[in-house]
């Protein structure tokens, strides 16, 4: 059918819907757009695909709009990644777009998939209420998103949990995590897509459709309220240490002096007037840009010098080469935490009582999955083969508080940061701070320092703890269990941020959970829908 334009209706709502997809990949951090809108522009933009997908006449066609929004909400939102495999891993700029934009053709599959099932169980008939049409599409997109978070190892980025860590449905996080804020926020642009433009015949139930999401979503205020974690033992005072030494000098043999002094630097200068000495100085991820036992014992007796003349214990995120007892060497990055009290030759050995070794490790990055050694071999990344450590760490005791790190991606995956927070096998006590050290230098001055500080938000939210965020180039920030930025330094300047962080205790549901109550409320959802499909068929 031909427009009245000229321009085919195709090709209208091709353009309607890569214009919305664009304009969805702004939501994920402020800047460009203010906060308090990100949320807005969220919903308002996949009420477009809601929509399409909608007015579409066969799942296939769901399917291919899905992909399509998703191929420019990904491509937009993940345009930093070009910056990692061109600027810093010599990556050839054809060939560096065509990666941005085939991963983000893949992950474009899952918001495809959600809309051809929404499509499939579609509600016809006495059953055909905007209601029902709308908790389907919300349940296929939820699940879509949660799939996206597991299958090969997951990449979870640019969940539309994400636009909403200050809008109302943040309460629902303690709950439901942020898959269930993706499944409310999928809701309401459902919901608005089921508004009619220009008859009113329907109006009544597509109000009552609005009515239901509007209420779920405003829960969240009150749910907001509860305090679910409370304060235990001291508050720690805290140095967090921002190196910004350049990606492409970090790992240059000829600067490695250079990174090293930048940092024993800012760790040893003396508090600032007024300021209490720090309990604990953290540095980012791979602060030692080689592994720990490549560098001279009086890199860390210096190191120890630190930590003594401070009276504060250290932690930092170093590439570990230890040789298990069997004789087997293992590879690892790693936090490692010591104090003046430990020996310099338990720390070349890798076999210091406070260490915590990277689980979730970066595809092409941090290993090489099968059949893809001939793209890693093109990148120039260094220290790009890691063993993982195991499910459960224990925490960091400093001064009677119980941090859990994390490092790099690895709180975008929730549910494998609840394990620290949980007691352990033997009674072993949970974490009461997380802290998240990264090295985002590979992404430059781009959207992926906000997007993550966004990531480390809802974590708090979800777990009630405070979150550090340590980096080498920023954001470096204290995050209250609220998921408040209580302080932070811009980014791309090396300095120091003093913060003073309440160690809580107390377990969310999500904490208890994870996303399995999301799973069953969405698997419900999506149950009901294909037994009224059972019905029609019947």
């Amino acid at each position: 059918m031909k427009a009245t334009s000229g321009v085919p209706a195709w090709l209208r709502g091709a353009g309607l819907l890569a214009l919305a997809g664009a304009v969805h990949a702004l939501t994920f951090a402020p800047g460009p757009l203010p906060p308090w809108s990100l949320a807005i522009v969220q919903v308002l933009a996949l009420a477009v695909l809601a929509r399409a997908t909608r007015d579409a006449a066969r799942a296939w066609h769901a399917f291919a709009r899905g992909c399509w929004f998703g191929l420019f909400s990904f491509s937009i939102g993940l345009y930093w990644l070009y910056i990692s495999m061109n600027h810093y891993g010599g990556l050839a700029a054809p060939l560096a777009v065509a990666g941005v934009v085939a991963l983000s053709a893949f992950l474009a599959l899952f918001g495809g998939l959600a809309g051809a099932l929404s499509v499939w169980l579609r509600p016809v008939g006495r059953d055909a209420s905007p209601l029902a049409q709308a908790l389907t599409w919300a349940a296929a997109w939820a699940g879509a998103e949660w799939l996206r978070s597991v299958l090969f190892t997951g990449f979870p980025w640019l969940n539309i949990g994400y636009a909403h860590v200050d809008s109302p449905l943040a309460g629902w996080a303690p709950l439901l995590g942020v898959h269930g804020m993706a499944l409310f926020a999928a809701l309401a642009a459902a919901a608005l897509a089921g508004v009619p433009l220009f008859s009113g015949t329907r109006l009544r139930p597509a109000a009552a459709t609005l009515a239901t999401a509007a209420v779920l979503a405003l829960a969240g205020w009150p749910l907001a309220r509860i305090a679910w974690s409370s304060a235990d033992g001291s508050p720690l005072n805290v140095r967090l240490v921002q190196g910004n030494i350049g990606q492409s000098q970090k790992f240059d043999p000829a600067l490695l002096e250079h990174g090293i002094v930048t940092h024993l630097r800012l760790a040893a200068q003396p508090p600032a007037p007024g300021e209490p000495a720090p309990d604990l100085i953290v540095l980012p991820e791979t602060v030692l840009p080689l592994f720990q036992d490549q560098l001279d014992l009086r890199v860390w007796e210096t190191w120890r010098a630190v930590a003594e003349r401070q009276g504060s214990a250290i932690a930092m995120g170093a590439p570990l080469h230890t040789v298990e007892p069997d004789g087997r060497e293992r590879y690892t990055n790693s936090a490692i935490g010591f104090d003046a009290n430990t020996p310099a030759e338990q720390i070349a050995a890798g076999t210091m009582a406070q260490r915590y070794d990277k689980r979730h490790l970066v595809p092409w990055g941090e290993y090489v999955p099968f059949g893809f050694g001939w793209f890693v071999q093109m990148l120039n990344i260094p220290l790009g083969e890691f063993d993982r450590g195991p499910v459960r760490q224990d925490p960091f005791l400093v001064k009677g508080q119980h941090l859990a790190f994390n490092i790099c991606y690895e709180d975008l995956f929730g549910p494998e940061l609840l394990p620290a927070i949980l007691p352990g096998p033997n009674g072993e006590p949970g974490a009461t701070i997380l802290v998240n050290l990264s090295n985002l230098g590979w992404f430059g001055d781009s959207w992926a320092l906000r997007q993550h500080l966004q990531i480390g938000r809802l974590r708090s939210i979800e777990t009630a703890r405070p979150m550090l965020t340590v980096t080498n180039t920023g954001i470096t920030a204290s995050i209250d269990p609220h998921g408040r930025v209580v302080a932070e330094m811009a980014p791309h300047q090396a300095g120091v941020l003093p913060v003073t962080v309440q160690g809580m205790t107390g377990l969310t549901p999500y904490a208890r959970y994870g996303d399995a109550p999301l799973l069953v409320l969405a698997g419900a959802l999506l149950i009901a829908a294909a037994a009224r499909r059972g019905r029609r068929n019947a």
